[in-house]
């Protein structure tokens, strides 16, 4: 999958022929020795803790974007809970409210960073 010099061209091929394979899976080149390795490691199927099936070297993508139980952070209170609990605690936590420094009024916390436009 690279340019290779003309004269050098049947040299390389006859060597990659003998040393490199193309993965059924992903389609890279892999040497014929690091074959087995490659499919264990690459695309062994796995389970997340979210019980979602996957290859391996997809786990971790989904577990840092997609993964349902993946830790985020509230945005009112800064508790890491899993992403799937997040919209319901969101909207109790946000609707605790915090004593306004400028006007006084007790303002909703989801609410508080619009409130400066119409304090006081």
């Amino acid at each position: 999958k690279k340019d290779i010099p003309a004269v050098n061209f049947i040299i390389h091929e006859i060597h990659c022929r003998r040393n490199i394979e193309i993965c059924s899976y992903c389609s890279d080149s892999i040497p014929k020795s690091e074959m087995k390795n490659h499919i264990e490691s690459e695309h062994v199927q796995v389970t997340c803790k979210c019980r979602m099936k996957m290859e391996n070297s997809l786990l971790k993508d989904h577990e840092a974007s997609a993964c349902p139980l993946r830790p985020v952070l509230c945005q009112f209170c800064d508790i890491p809970l899993p992403s799937n609990k997040l919209p319901e605690h969101e909207l109790f936590c946000g609707a605790r409210t915090e004593r306004c420094r400028r006007c006084g009024r007790n303002v909703l916390l989801r609410e508080l960073r619009e409130h400066p436009g119409s304090c006081g």
